[in-house]
């Protein structure tokens, strides 16, 4: 189905010219768009009353050319959209004309029934045709020109689509919007309805896009006890899950308790029960964490076990390839690269070729990346397969550049099957390979981990390279910080910093941060490359931002506003949040609309910067690659975006990929460097102030950064040195005495 698309009305709609009716009534003529996902819909409608076909966006889990709509909503002129009703309820019934059911069936909604069909449907059964589907299916043979198996195929179509609506009605009738419908049927089949009343909490638990809430309430709503079991225990696993994705392995009792019992609003005590009958059912797991007694998922406790016994494991073995020489051969790699290592550079190195795992850990500017450049040139000579990687197809990109060798993000090097998720290279089809080296090792969550060492062979070496005192990962764990403080495995600390980056303020800014130390900025452009702008309110901030961006620093420092420079912020929403300030820098920078596709995700047009938000390993493009829209394609709902000048087609499906992207997350930037960034710090942050986050933010510019921040903001976040703590037992696991397993 065709993307929605609108040109600029060439008179725009006056405020006094739009209507104030808030019901609507008529006939679907077109669908424009609709996700059947999130169930969000464009549609042109014949509206009573209107001579033109009216836009309304809506939401509706099913919608058909010849329906009967009723909505209520509001009327808005928007200025790239013009007149339009933007509908908060929808209903929709089948079209009580013949002309209008065949259009209704002509849309393609029901398998087996096309246009031809639909016409000879029609003529054969007239304003019957929805009562003879229904009830009276065997009728088809009347139809001229159906054969037995085509009138098997439209009355599975016809039975499915009627298994769709009654999970429509039923999940409709207990509060729960339409758009849902789709997936809950697909899920749980054609017995969704008696599955649900069953069992509720299935929705939370097995369909996708369902939060416990939402179960929560639809499961109160058919009657079920606010104490029922089922519902404590659902409550209990929803609260781990939450933390899961917040980065936790597991969760205190304590807290677990207190989280869950407030959601439920329920007494503590009652989740006692609820959590014996999870651990009788091997539903979670108990264990401790700093002596708490604690719960975990147990695909995570499993996770941490088996990467504490294979790392355990390594550090007390030896590499593959042979070791005499090594210290020459190190020496010979500084003569035949004319790079002098420095002692510490020298000891990460010969420390590397004489071990089976080591992590090399450090900050900007201490020389990361000429220590692994030196490791692969010191075994050039020794038949020694080493494959690199990186949790980003931007760092493993970074990665290849700076060695010259091929990188691999760890996704495409484990050969992920992009349909189940699974990777191709485990135990029983191990990696090739006699070392592997994974930089930016602070973005690899424990499920990564996991899979990253599952997949080495017996024999393999493994290298980390990483900054610890980075963000952790998205994904749950804090590996790399969990290792280093077991002090169990081989670790190399790097910290001094080397001449070439002495004299920048940004390297010099992160180490103060680094040190609890409020970052100054440089009073003149002369002075470096690290600046500080004061703001007095959040509307202050934004001015000032998209000041510097579109007008300052272009014109200072030469920098092209869109391609050279980024903005990041702590949040996605609010007045200083990454959306808020994307539209406002975008209507600066790239105003025109002409070619402008409009999607629930925001608009996109030509030369709009844009950021790709799930990993496409076929196409080799990943979560938070930032790319620049070449060309769109209105009419067919595409088009192409250029990522480092390697064009990629994006079609009406894969648009919900991409997102507006003048300013992003931190987080979202992990793994990634810009010519230059304004990072933005203000008191409205709050909840994620941290010293890891100013940190990271601002090690993302390689030119030139600018802080722009409520002066309190800044400090608190640089004196916050525990940021938002993860409960791990990693660090336990591995610094314990036990048996090493394989």
């Amino acid at each position: 189905m065709r993307s929605p698309s609108f040109k600029r009305d060439s008179t725009p709609v006056s405020p006094e010219d739009v209507p104030d009716d808030l019901t609507i009534s008529g006939i679907v003529d077109r669908v424009t768009y609709h996700n059947k996902e999130n169930g969000f819909a464009v549609l042109k409608v014949k509206v009573k009353g209107r001579r033109d076909l009216a836009t309304v966006l809506a939401r509706t889990a099913a919608i058909a050319p010849g329906e009967k709509l009723e909505a209520s909503g509001r009327w808005s002129s928007d200025p790239e959209r013009g007149l339009q009703f933007k509908a908060e309820t929808v209903t929709t019934t089948p079209p009580g004309s013949a002309s209008g059911i065949e259009r209704y069936l002509a849309s393609g909604f029901v398998r087996g029934i096309g246009q031809e069909t639909a016409k000879k449907l029609v003529a054969t059964f007239g304003k019957d045709t929805l009562k003879v589907l229904d009830s009276e299916p065997e009728r088809l043979g009347e139809v001229p020109g159906l054969t037995l198996q085509r009138i098997k195929l439209i009355r599975e179509g016809w039975s499915a689509q009627q298994g769709f609506r009654d999970v429509l009605v039923f999940l409709t009738e207990h509060g729960l919007g339409p758009t849902r419908a789709a997936t809950v049927q697909k899920t749980l089949g054609a017995n969704a309805v008696e599955l649900i009343k069953a069992d509720p909490y299935r929705l939370s638990r097995e369909v996708k896009g369902f939060d416990f809430r939402t179960a929560d309430q639809f499961a109160l709503s058919l009657g079920h006890d606010r104490e029922d079991i089922s519902r404590l225990t659902a409550g209990l696993l929803w609260a781990l899950g939450e933390a899961a994705a917040n980065g936790h392995c597991g969760v205190p009792r304590e807290a677990l308790f207190e989280r869950a019992a407030r959601v439920l609003e329920v007494e503590e005590y009652l989740l006692n029960a609820a959590a014996t009958k999870l651990l009788e059912d091997k539903l979670i797991i108990g264990d401790t964490i700093d002596g708490a007694p604690s719960f975990f998922l147990p695909t995570l406790w499993k996770a941490e076990e088996a990467v504490a016994a294979r790392l355990k494991k390594m550090a007390g073995g030896t590499p593959p390839w042979r070791q005499e020489g090594l210290h020459q051969a190190v020496i010979a790699t500084e003569a035949r690269t004319h790079k002098r290592l420095a002692p510490a550079q020298a000891l990460a190195v010969e420390t590397a070729l004489a071990s089976k795992l080591l992590v090399i850990t450090g900050g900007p500017g201490v020389g990361k990346t000429t220590i692994i450049d030196t490791i692969i040139k010191a075994l050039d000579r020794r038949d020694v397969t080493i494959s690199l990687c990186a949790p980003t197809g931007r760092a493993a990109k970074r990665m290849s550049e700076s060695t010259g060798q091929d990188a691999r993000t760890i996704h495409r090097l484990l050969e992920i099957d992009p349909v189940s998720g699974t990777f191709r290279r485990q135990k029983a089809y191990p990696l090739d390979a006699d070392l592997v080296i994974a930089d930016e090792a602070s973005m690899i969550d424990i499920e990564l981990m996991t899979a990253l060492l599952d997949a080495l062979s017996p024999r393999a070496a493994l290298v980390l390279v990483g900054d610890a005192d980075q963000l952790p990962s998205v994904g749950p764990g804090q590996v790399l910080a969990d290792i280093i403080a077991s002090d169990v495995i081989p670790v190399v600390r790097l910290t001094e910093v080397f001449r070439q980056a002495e004299t920048s303020r940004i390297i010099a800014a992160a180490h103060a941060v680094n040190h609890g130390e409020v970052p100054e900025g440089a009073k003149s452009p002369e002075e470096g490359d690290f600046f500080v702008v004061d703001m007095a309110s959040p509307d202050d901030g934004a001015n000032k931002v998209i000041d510097i961006v579109t007008t300052r620093l272009p014109r200072r420092f030469g920098l092209d506003p869109v391609r050279d420079i980024h903005v990041l912020t702590p949040m996605n929403k609010g007045p200083l949040g990454s959306q808020t300030l994307t539209q406002a820098l975008r209507e600066v920078l790239n105003p025109g609309r002409e070619g402008a596709i409009v999607r629930e995700s925001g608009t996109f047009a030509p030369r709009d910067k844009v950021m790709q938000i799930d990993n496409d390993y076929d196409r080799e493009i990943f979560n938070g690659d930032i790319g620049f829209i070449t060309r769109t394609d209105p009419k067919a709902g595409q088009l192409t975006v250029s990522f480092d000048g390697r064009d990629v087609n994006y079609t009406t499906a894969q648009l919900d990929s991409l997102v507006p992207a003048y300013a992003t997350t931190i987080h979202k930037a992990q793994g990634s460097e810009y010519p230059a960034v304004v990072v933005v710090i203000s008191n409205a942050h709050y909840p994620m102030l941290a010293r890891n986050l100013l940190y990271t933010a601002i090690t993302r510019g390689k030119r030139l950064v600018v802080v722009v921040a409520e002066r309190r903001a800044l400090r608190m976040a640089a004196e916050d040195a525990m940021g938002r703590k993860r409960w791990t037992r990693l660090r336990e696991k591995l610094a314990a005495p036990g048996r090493d397993e394989s």
